[in-house]
Protein backbone atom coordinates (compact mmCIF):
# COMPACT_ATOMS: atom_id res chain seq x y z
CA UNK A 1 0.00 0.00 0.00
CA UNK A 2 2.48 2.52 0.37
CA UNK A 3 4.70 1.58 -2.66
CA UNK A 4 1.21 2.66 -4.20
CA UNK A 5 0.93 5.52 -2.71
CA UNK A 6 4.19 6.60 -3.17
CA UNK A 7 4.07 5.95 -7.09
CA UNK A 8 0.80 8.37 -6.59
CA UNK A 9 2.79 11.04 -5.37
CA UNK A 10 5.48 10.69 -8.02
CA UNK A 11 2.31 11.01 -10.36
CA UNK A 12 1.16 13.91 -8.86
CA UNK A 13 4.57 15.52 -8.60
CA UNK A 14 5.79 15.04 -11.84
CA UNK A 15 2.23 15.66 -13.19
CA UNK A 16 1.87 12.69 -15.38
CA UNK A 17 -1.00 12.60 -17.55
CA UNK A 18 -1.92 9.57 -19.71
CA UNK A 19 -1.95 10.21 -23.20
CA UNK A 20 -5.33 9.98 -25.69
CA UNK A 21 -5.77 6.73 -28.01
CA UNK A 22 -5.05 9.36 -30.88
CA UNK A 23 -1.91 9.97 -29.93
CA UNK A 24 -1.00 6.73 -29.97
CA UNK A 25 -2.95 6.15 -33.60
CA UNK A 26 -0.91 9.45 -34.81
CA UNK A 27 2.18 7.09 -34.18
CA UNK A 28 2.06 4.03 -35.40
CA UNK A 29 0.54 6.15 -38.38
CA UNK A 30 3.40 8.19 -39.14
CA UNK A 31 5.72 5.11 -38.35
CA UNK A 32 3.95 3.07 -41.05
CA UNK A 33 4.15 6.45 -43.97
CA UNK A 34 7.59 6.12 -42.63
CA UNK A 35 7.80 2.38 -43.08
CA UNK A 36 6.28 2.88 -46.71
CA UNK A 37 8.60 6.18 -47.91
CA UNK A 38 11.70 3.96 -46.67
CA UNK A 39 10.18 1.10 -49.01
CA UNK A 40 9.37 2.90 -51.63
CA UNK A 41 12.81 4.60 -52.18
CA UNK A 42 14.16 1.70 -51.37
CA UNK A 43 12.39 0.18 -54.22
CA UNK A 44 13.31 3.21 -56.83
CA UNK A 45 17.21 2.27 -55.59
CA UNK A 46 16.83 -1.32 -56.46
CA UNK A 47 15.61 -0.17 -59.52
CA UNK A 48 18.21 2.25 -61.12
CA UNK A 49 20.51 -0.88 -59.64
CA UNK A 50 18.72 -3.08 -62.06
CA UNK A 51 18.78 -0.19 -64.66
CA UNK A 52 22.59 -0.11 -64.34
CA UNK A 53 23.34 -3.35 -64.91
CA UNK A 54 21.08 -3.78 -68.50
CA UNK A 55 22.81 -0.72 -70.00
CA UNK A 56 26.31 -2.44 -69.09
CA UNK A 57 27.72 -3.84 -72.03
CA UNK A 58 28.92 -7.38 -70.83
CA UNK A 59 29.59 -8.78 -74.29
CA UNK A 60 31.43 -6.19 -75.34
CA UNK A 61 33.71 -5.05 -72.18
CA UNK A 62 36.66 -7.10 -74.05
CA UNK A 63 36.75 -4.12 -76.41
CA UNK A 64 37.55 -1.56 -73.86
CA UNK A 65 40.61 -0.71 -72.78
CA UNK A 66 40.29 -0.74 -69.16
CA UNK A 67 39.99 -4.08 -67.20
CA UNK A 68 36.22 -5.44 -67.03
CA UNK A 69 35.88 -5.01 -63.32
CA UNK A 70 36.91 -1.76 -63.44
CA UNK A 71 34.59 -0.87 -66.71
CA UNK A 72 31.52 -2.33 -64.58
CA UNK A 73 32.15 -0.85 -61.35
CA UNK A 74 32.72 2.54 -62.97
CA UNK A 75 29.30 2.19 -64.45
CA UNK A 76 27.31 1.30 -61.08
CA UNK A 77 25.38 4.13 -59.23
CA UNK A 78 27.21 3.74 -55.87
CA UNK A 79 24.68 6.66 -54.32
CA UNK A 80 21.46 4.26 -55.19
CA UNK A 81 23.19 1.32 -53.99
CA UNK A 82 24.22 3.21 -50.40
CA UNK A 83 20.84 4.52 -50.84
CA UNK A 84 19.42 0.80 -51.55
CA UNK A 85 20.98 -0.18 -48.03
CA UNK A 86 20.20 3.08 -45.94
CA UNK A 87 16.12 2.56 -46.41
CA UNK A 88 15.95 -0.96 -46.03
CA UNK A 89 17.58 -0.42 -42.82
CA UNK A 90 14.91 2.70 -42.35
CA UNK A 91 12.02 0.26 -42.78
CA UNK A 92 13.36 -2.08 -40.66
CA UNK A 93 13.67 0.39 -37.74
CA UNK A 94 10.19 1.70 -38.77
CA UNK A 95 8.48 -1.33 -38.70
CA UNK A 96 10.52 -2.87 -35.98
CA UNK A 97 8.67 -0.44 -33.69
CA UNK A 98 5.57 -0.34 -35.55
CA UNK A 99 2.38 -1.63 -32.82
CA UNK A 100 2.86 -4.76 -34.03
CA UNK A 101 6.90 -5.25 -34.60
CA UNK A 102 7.45 -7.11 -31.91
CA UNK A 103 5.75 -10.31 -33.58
CA UNK A 104 8.22 -10.57 -36.21
CA UNK A 105 12.09 -12.18 -36.13
CA UNK A 106 14.83 -9.75 -36.80
CA UNK A 107 15.43 -12.59 -39.85
CA UNK A 108 11.86 -12.09 -41.13
CA UNK A 109 11.73 -8.67 -40.89
CA UNK A 110 14.94 -8.75 -43.28
CA UNK A 111 13.51 -11.03 -46.15
CA UNK A 112 10.22 -8.89 -45.38
CA UNK A 113 11.80 -6.02 -46.82
CA UNK A 114 14.15 -7.11 -48.96
CA UNK A 115 11.56 -8.80 -50.66
CA UNK A 116 9.51 -5.91 -51.42
CA UNK A 117 11.72 -3.73 -52.36
CA UNK A 118 13.33 -6.17 -55.15
CA UNK A 119 9.41 -7.00 -55.84
CA UNK A 120 8.75 -3.54 -56.31
CA UNK A 121 11.59 -2.34 -57.53
CA UNK A 122 11.36 -4.62 -60.37
CA UNK A 123 7.87 -3.96 -61.36
CA UNK A 124 9.18 0.03 -61.44
CA UNK A 125 12.47 -1.11 -63.61
CA UNK A 126 10.18 -3.28 -65.79
CA UNK A 127 7.70 -0.57 -66.51
CA UNK A 128 10.55 2.27 -67.61
CA UNK A 129 9.98 4.12 -63.99
CA UNK A 130 14.04 3.79 -63.25
CA UNK A 131 14.94 5.11 -66.69
CA UNK A 132 12.70 8.35 -65.96
CA UNK A 133 13.34 8.67 -62.37
CA UNK A 134 17.11 8.67 -62.56
CA UNK A 135 17.39 10.70 -65.55
CA UNK A 136 15.08 13.62 -63.51
CA UNK A 137 17.04 13.16 -60.49
CA UNK A 138 20.04 14.10 -62.68
CA UNK A 139 18.51 17.11 -64.25
CA UNK A 140 17.56 18.72 -60.96
CA UNK A 141 20.24 17.57 -58.70
CA UNK A 142 23.38 18.58 -61.28
CA UNK A 143 25.51 17.39 -59.54
CA UNK A 144 24.61 13.26 -60.24
CA UNK A 145 26.04 12.07 -63.60
CA UNK A 146 23.11 9.73 -64.92
CA UNK A 147 23.78 6.31 -66.19
CA UNK A 148 23.00 7.57 -70.05
CA UNK A 149 25.97 10.09 -69.69
CA UNK A 150 28.27 7.97 -68.21
CA UNK A 151 27.34 5.42 -70.82
CA UNK A 152 27.65 7.87 -73.74
CA UNK A 153 30.97 9.08 -72.35
CA UNK A 154 32.65 5.73 -72.07
CA UNK A 155 31.75 5.05 -75.70
CA UNK A 156 32.70 8.65 -76.91
CA UNK A 157 36.65 7.23 -77.64
CA UNK A 158 37.16 6.72 -80.77
CA UNK A 159 40.85 6.21 -80.53
CA UNK A 160 40.67 3.30 -78.13
CA UNK A 161 38.01 1.89 -81.37
CA UNK A 162 34.33 2.99 -79.50
CA UNK A 163 32.24 5.59 -80.77
CA UNK A 164 28.37 5.89 -80.31
CA UNK A 165 26.16 8.44 -81.85
CA UNK A 166 22.82 9.33 -84.49
CA UNK A 167 22.61 7.97 -87.63
CA UNK A 168 22.41 10.97 -90.32
CA UNK A 169 22.75 9.76 -93.53
CA UNK A 170 23.42 6.35 -95.13
CA UNK A 171 25.22 5.36 -98.19
CA UNK A 172 26.58 2.12 -99.80
CA UNK A 173 28.82 0.82 -97.77
CA UNK A 174 29.02 3.81 -95.48
CA UNK A 175 26.93 5.92 -92.96
CA UNK A 176 27.40 9.21 -91.57
CA UNK A 177 26.97 9.40 -87.87
CA UNK A 178 26.37 12.40 -85.38
CA UNK A 179 28.37 11.48 -82.21
CA UNK A 180 27.52 13.21 -78.41
CA UNK A 181 29.71 15.80 -79.42
CA UNK A 182 28.41 16.83 -81.66
CA UNK A 183 30.71 15.68 -84.62
CA UNK A 184 30.12 14.27 -87.95
CA UNK A 185 31.70 11.06 -88.91
CA UNK A 186 31.83 9.07 -92.03
CA UNK A 187 31.46 5.15 -90.68
CA UNK A 188 32.61 2.50 -93.44
CA UNK A 189 30.27 -0.60 -93.03
CA UNK A 190 32.51 -2.69 -95.17
CA UNK A 191 32.32 -6.43 -93.92
CA UNK A 192 30.95 -5.11 -90.59
CA UNK A 193 29.06 -7.13 -88.16
CA UNK A 194 25.48 -5.64 -87.63
CA UNK A 195 23.51 -6.91 -84.61
CA UNK A 196 20.13 -8.06 -85.66
CA UNK A 197 18.43 -5.84 -83.45
CA UNK A 198 20.16 -2.60 -85.07
CA UNK A 199 17.87 -0.45 -87.08
CA UNK A 200 19.73 0.90 -90.07
CA UNK A 201 17.84 4.51 -90.71
CA UNK A 202 18.29 8.00 -90.01
CA UNK A 203 17.85 9.00 -86.23
CA UNK A 204 18.80 6.08 -84.90
CA UNK A 205 21.09 5.77 -82.07
CA UNK A 206 23.80 2.93 -82.34
CA UNK A 207 27.36 2.31 -81.37
CA UNK A 208 30.51 0.93 -82.82
CA UNK A 209 33.57 -0.68 -82.02
CA UNK A 210 36.36 -0.36 -84.75
CA UNK A 211 38.80 1.64 -86.27
CA UNK A 212 39.57 5.49 -86.42
CA UNK A 213 41.21 5.83 -89.94
CA UNK A 214 41.69 9.46 -89.66
CA UNK A 215 40.79 12.53 -87.66
CA UNK A 216 36.29 12.30 -88.74
CA UNK A 217 36.56 8.82 -90.16
CA UNK A 218 35.56 5.25 -88.54
CA UNK A 219 35.81 1.40 -89.80
CA UNK A 220 33.34 -0.45 -88.27
CA UNK A 221 33.81 -4.03 -86.79
CA UNK A 222 31.26 -3.74 -85.38
CA UNK A 223 27.94 -2.21 -84.83
CA UNK A 224 25.29 -2.56 -81.99
CA UNK A 225 22.00 -0.70 -81.08
CA UNK A 226 22.34 1.61 -78.01
CA UNK A 227 19.55 0.11 -76.14
CA UNK A 228 16.97 1.83 -74.23
CA UNK A 229 13.26 2.54 -74.28
CA UNK A 230 13.24 3.66 -77.75
CA UNK A 231 15.08 0.47 -79.59
CA UNK A 232 12.46 -1.68 -77.51
CA UNK A 233 9.71 0.51 -78.81
CA UNK A 234 11.24 -0.42 -82.55
CA UNK A 235 11.57 -3.97 -81.61
CA UNK A 236 8.06 -4.70 -80.37
CA UNK A 237 7.01 -2.96 -83.87
CA UNK A 238 8.74 -5.48 -85.94
CA UNK A 239 7.33 -8.27 -83.93
CA UNK A 240 3.88 -6.95 -84.54
CA UNK A 241 5.03 -6.40 -88.27
CA UNK A 242 6.04 -10.01 -88.15
CA UNK A 243 3.11 -11.82 -86.95
CA UNK A 244 0.98 -9.79 -89.40
CA UNK A 245 2.84 -11.48 -92.35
Amino acid sequence: MENNNQIVDIIKKQNIKPKPKWYFDLKNISIWVLYLIFMLIGAISFAIILFAIQQTDFELLSHFGHSKLELFLSTLPFIWIVLLIIFILGSLYAIYYSQRGYKFTFSKLIAINVGLSVLIGTMFFIGGGAAWFENAFAIRTGFYESIQKKKERIWQNPDKGNLAGVIEELKDGELILIDFNNKKWTISTDSTFIANAVFLEKGEKIKLTGLRTNESSFKAKEIYPWGGKEMQKKMRQRRNKNKIK
